[in-house]
């Protein structure tokens, strides 16, 4: 009897194991090929609950990189790229330098062009080398993955789907010139549809909806700088000729990183799912953020962070924020790497990486200075923290004007702002209750949903890995050319038909007054033939 109760415990064992590996049976294959920063921050997450439910997740990245790296949930293949990480790290520095600069507008627009050509270059670069990469690419040809998880704001994930033939999912905030939106077909109408870089909202004045309408010109040349180089490398690595526009149609499924709460309504094609939020779990802060936080007393705690990207900022600018971070009672934590301001006070705490969702969780959060990022605006909402907001680059400025317009925020310009402008920022969103009172009402309605985005994110990768796509999701706007979309041919027929209509009648009518006149002639001259 001994024996056999001894081995009850092996026998419950290898039952467990054979139904774990059951469920790993059941999981598919997924391929992701991620964007660096902040992107792939927000991406993990999504990786880590598929993982979760027993996929098995292949990420491909280069060996350089900031935030992409090796853990437990994933298998990583990785491909060398021609920079290092010293390169990567000096180019995006000086970018955020040369933001940051003051000087003329000429002077700062030269310099960041310039080093945005840089940073493409990085992009473009990598990409090239990954489907240069024979070994890789052939490896991945023989994987068999059910699907691919990518970010089109660098569209090589979708290049190696149409490759390998396999259903695309996109997940990502918006690219920048407002691609994301024509290739999915969805309709924009420039009269309440802000379009990106301009600021503006929803209620347009005549003027504002003229500037909305010419935006969408330098929009073009945008687009054509940044994505020109990927059309040249899909066609030569698919054979065929490709445009950036014609890749990003066949996406199976668009996870959007926005949320109406914060964003402007607007119409949405049934493959587009809106995941705001996504990056808002937050777990227990460690000892050492709790004993911060727990000393800061009754006043509690401002978050202070410029983003992942953003390391250190210019000693002039450094100091006339630590000059303003001094004049409220709370203890402000900020994120900086640089070389302390010389006039910091004894309320600010400088660290070097802080967990900042799980400290805007926290009930002593009194407010949250932000560069307006999509992942921080999001996790102030889900928080319910007002905000002070000092956009540097890209959508920052837009997401800044949404929050200011919803009366959860203030906007400054971090090139023009003062000490006092700070000061008196910081100290509004503290002490009105207006603002908490905003962001509140705004963060009820955001959570107040029947899924977590990222359960509705995890669920959507699934569905195109289970269904090897959506294709009913699809409109039939992909198949149709801009004279048929707009239905000008339909138009041009109709006008011809009333045209021809018109031209046959006034030919009738012609041919009818003739007739009349000539039988009337006729009946004259026979009248007069017999008088005579």
């Amino acid at each position: 009897m001994a024996p056999v109760l001894s081995a009850r415990p092996q026998v419950t064992a290898m039952l467990v194991l054979l139904l774990s590996m059951l469920g790993l049976a059941a999981g598919g294959k997924l391929l992701v090929i991620p964007v660096d920063g902040s992107h792939w921050l927000s991406m993990r997450e999504v990786l880590d609950g598929l993982r979760q439910k027993g996929h098995e997740v292949v990420v491909v990245a280069p060996e350089v990189s900031m935030y992409i790296k090796p853990t437990k949930n994933v298998v990583m293949k990785t491909y060398p790229v021609p920079f290092t990480m010293e390169e990567m790290d000096e180019n995006f520095r000086a970018f955020i330098q040369d933001v940051l600069e003051e000087g003329s507008f000429l002077e700062r627009f030269l310099k960041i062009y310039q080093h945005m050509k840089k940073v493409a270059y990085l992009g473009v670069s990598s990409c090239e080398h990954l489907l240069n990469n024979k070994e890789l690419v052939r490896y991945l040809e023989e994987s068999k993955f059910d699907a691919v998880l990518t970010d089109p704001v660098l569209p090589c994930g979708q290049i190696l789907a149409e490759h390998l033939l396999i259903p695309s999912v996109f997940f990502l905030r918006g690219i920048p010139c407002g691609l994301d939106f024509e290739a999915a077909q969805c309709p924009s109408p420039p009269s309440y549809v802000p379009r990106i870089f301009t600021s503006y909202t929803d209620r347009m004045d005549f003027f504002q909806r003229v500037k909305n309408l010419l935006f969408d010109i330098p929009n073009l040349f945008l687009c054509d700088f940044a994505f020109q180089p990927y059309a040249k490398l899909a066609s030569e690595f698919l054979q065929r000729e490709v445009t950036v526009p014609d890749l990003l149609r066949q996406a199976s499924i668009w996870l959007m990183r926005l949320d109406f709460v914060l964003d402007y309504p607007r119409p949405l094609m049934p493959n587009i799912i809106v995941i705001g939020g996504v990056n808002c779990a937050h777990k227990k802060l460690s000892q050492e953020f709790e004993a911060i936080v727990n000393a800061s007393g009754e006043h509690g705690i401002v978050v202070f962070s410029l983003g992942s990207m953003v390391s250190e900022i210019p000693m002039k600018k450094a100091t006339e924020i630590a000059d303003a971070l001094g004049s409220v009672p709370q203890t402000v934590l900020w994120r900086y790497t640089g070389e302390a301001p010389p006039n910091l006070p004894k309320n600010v705490k400088l660290v070097k990486w802080l967990p900042q969702n799980d400290l805007l969780a926290h009930p002593k959060a009194r407010a949250f200075i932000t560069h307006g990022g999509s992942h921080g605006v999001y996790e102030g909402i889900c928080n319910a923290v007002p905000m002070v907001l000092m956009p540097l680059f890209g959508d920052q400025m837009d997401n800044a004007k949404r929050i200011e317009s919803r009366g959860a925020g203030l906007v400054l310009n971090i090139l023009e702002m003062t000490s006092k402008d700070i000061s008196t920022a910081l100290k509004a969103v503290i002490n009105d209750k207006r603002y908490k009172e905003n962001v509140q009402r705004l963060s009820d309605l955001h959570l107040d949903r029947p899924i977590h985005p990222l359960d509705l994110a995890v669920h959507w990768v699934e569905f195109v890995m289970r269904h090897k796509g959506a294709p009913h999701l699809r409109p039939a706007a992909h198949d149709l050319n801009w004279i048929q979309y707009h239905s000008l041919d339909v138009i041009a027929f109709l006008l011809a038909v009333v045209l021809l209509s018109l031209f046959i009648s006034l030919k009738c009518c012609l041919f009818c007054c003739r007739r009349c006149c000539c039988k009337k002639g006729r009946t004259r001259k026979s009248t007069k033939a017999k008088s005579h």
